[in-house]
């Protein structure tokens, strides 16, 4: 899952889910269909924004991007400006700024030493250059949809594959000054489909960084220099930009042309991740099954026991049956967070199914942002639908209040970190800044199409039959006994949230690599079954605790249900700390305000979707024990 520059996240059968997990891959979108190029034709080379990679420390220094003609490169431009490409809405949202370029590449034309142009780069703008040098930024190039790539080895099995992008330049350990590259050797591979046809399968970009000299008695311009092309930070730097196209046949057709592209460094790790996981949740489930199988069974029998001596020896969950279908406090905003919990849960599933089906093809730059973005607006009917329809069945009154507190809580929290971020990025002048344009079209969707659906749901649901108790509900609160340490609220739930963490974690890694290092996720087969376990790990770790917190005669479940589940994005926020110790080496405050604003955001959304999780759990579990029993 290539986010776009960002680059960040289903329920169905295990069975089915394994089956379909090899597939994940091997399906492209369908209406992209291959370009087919006649000998000579033009194939155009498109330009894309500069992007940070690990540096000589393995470490990421920044999570800017800048914009491929931005001035401080220099870089040479066409005549009458670059055009910008047609790009999706999460392309854009995500930092893709793809242009055309200079470049002239003819389907089978080898060429050699083609110059460019000739640029004069000042010392300032030689120390911006050789700044992301040494932070390990990346050239991102398109040719027929497919991105420039460089050829590495993996280290265990030594097979070949690409990784995207190519080096800006290149910097040795002792070296002052690093080279900058400014010389490409583009291998183009070709698939021939008849003595007419034929179809780009691979782009191949070595990058060399050369002192050329331009002749003074306009001759040939020679690519030989063995000199490298030093940027000095303290006087004007004359750059000559060349280029040299090679074609190469090949026996790979079109639909496997990512193969080489999606290379999984060790498929075995995610397979210990399924495995991990569904340890944990057999475990919750032999648990889960003791107390439902015998516990629970025990303690129906015998609360519908007519022996009045058992009665009277009774304790526990059942004393709490006046108080426990009580309206929790703060009940609109309970019932606000699970309607948005619901749209997440829906717009998660749907887009998983989508990409298992091969509908995300990673040669539509930023198709799953844009199909996130887009189901998330339109299950805004299932937010209103849900919010309303538990607000009303908690006594609520006011259609208006919930209509308005739904379309704008969760949305306009997103969107106010969003804003932060985007002034960051716009304050660094980096390309990843939305434009405003953009932003105004996010915003028409939101209210044109999301705030609509809202209030249509929240009109249904507020109509529906309201939920119903299985039991009276006292008019006097019952007095909770002191707890346990372990089942007050901050352990309790941080025992729940680590087991669902737990079923995650390892996956987790694999999406914060593709987000950012800019990779290319593709193993939606995985992510399937992950999501799935997930789901199952978080609503029997929440079943269990709410048994617990009920048999110690506490019945304030809603709320515990929500941030016992939702604990489990703690966990993930503190991995995203240990994540950045680790992996990263942020130099700026604005890199760091992107990093932890959009970790924050994800954190906020996964709290949201496995609060949600553990609360339709519980309140199923909670309904079918009180209506199992017979209440004098």
């Amino acid at each position: 899952m290539k986010l776009a520059g960002l680059s960040t996240r289903s329920a169905g059968l295990l069975l089915a889910g394994g089956l379909l997990a090899p597939l994940a891959g091997a399906f492209y979108l369908p209406g992209i269909a291959p370009h087919d190029y006649k000998s000579g034709e033009l194939v155009e080379l498109q330009v894309n924004s500069l992007t940070p990679s690990l540096n000589a420390e393995n470490k990421l220094e920044s999570v800017l991007s800048f914009g491929y003609y931005d001035d401080r490169f220099h870089f040479c431009r066409p005549e009458g400006g670059p055009k910008a490409a047609h790009e999706s809405l999460g392309s854009i949202l995500f930092g893709d700024r793809i242009y055309g370029s200079v470049f002239d590449l003819h389907m089978l034309k080898d060429t050699s030493c083609q110059v460019l142009c000739k640029q004069t780069i000042p010392g300032k703008d030689a120390a911006f250059i050789n700044d992301k040098i040494m932070k390990g930024y990346n050239y991102n190039w398109l040719i027929d949809g497919l991105p420039a790539a460089t050829v590495k080895v993996d280290d265990r099995t030594q097979d070949q594959f690409y990784s995207v992008g190519f080096e800006l330049g290149s910097s040795l350990a002792g070296q002052l000054v690093p080279h900058f590259h400014n010389h490409y050797d583009i291998t183009v591979q070709y698939h021939t489909l008849d003595e007419v046809h034929h179809r780009v399968v691979g782009v191949v970009v070595t990058p060399a960084s050369k002192h050329t000299e331009m002749p003074k008695d306009g001759g040939d311009v020679s690519c030989d220099a063995a000199e490298p092309m030093n940027l000095h930070e303290d006087r004007d730097n004359q750059v000559v930009f060349t280029y040299s196209v090679k074609w190469v046949s090949s026996d790979k057709s079109w639909a496997t042309r990512w193969d080489a592209y999606l290379h999984a460094v060790d498929p075995r790790i995610h397979w210990f991740s399924l495995i991990n996981s569904m340890v944990i949740v057999v475990f919750l489930s032999a648990m889960l099954g003791l107390i439902l199988m015998r516990t629970l069974r025990k303690d129906i029998a015998r609360y519908n026991s007519e022996d009045a001596e058992d009665l009277q020896e009774d304790f526990g969950w059942k004393l709490v049956h006046g108080d426990v279908f009580r309206p929790p406090q703060r009940f609109e905003l309970l019932s606000v967070i699970l309607g948005s919990g619901y749209q997440l849960f829906w717009m998660v599933v749907t887009t998983l199914v989508i990409a298992l089906l091969g509908f995300l093809s990673p040669s539509s730059r930023g198709s799953l942002t844009t199909a996130m973005l887009l189901l998330f607006i339109v299950y805004g009917f299932s937010a209103g639908f849900n919010s309303a329809h538990l607000y009303h069945s908690f006594g609520g009154l006011s259609l208006k209040r919930i209509i308005i507190t739904t379309a704008l809580f969760v949305p306009g929290i997103c969107w106010v970190v969003m804003m932060v971020i985007n002034l960051c990025l716009a304050a660094t002048h980096s390309s990843a800044a939305a434009p405003i344009g953009t932003l105004l079209g996010v915003m028409a969707l939101w209210f044109a199409i999301s705030i609509p659906l809202t209030i249509c749901g929240a009109y249904l649901g507020f109509r529906r039959k309201t939920i119903d108790p299985p039991v009276r509900v006292n008019q006097i609160p019952r007095q909770i006994p002191d707890q346990p340490w372990y089942l007050k609220p901050i352990p309790s739930a941080l025992m729940g949230g680590i087991l669902s963490f737990g079923a995650i974690f390892i996956e987790l890694y694999f999406i914060m690599n593709s987000i950012w290092f800019h990779k290319v996720y593709y193993v939606f087969g995985f992510l399937f079954l992950v999501f799935t376990i997930l789901v199952i790990t978080t609503a029997e770790v929440t079943v269990l605790l709410t048994y617990f917190h009920l048999c110690a005669e506490d019945y304030r479940w809603h709320w515990r249900s929500v941030y016992t589940a939702g604990a489990s994005a703690f966990y993930v926020f503190v991995y995203g700390v240990l994540f950045y110790f680790s992996r990263l080496r942020l130099a700026s405050y604005a890199s760091l305000i992107i990093y932890f604003g959009w970790m924050a955001i994800a954190c906020f959304l996964f709290f949201i979707l496995t609060g949600t999780i553990g609360f339709v759990a519980s309140h199923m579990f909670v309904r079918k024990i009180y209506g199992a029993i017979k209440i004098d």
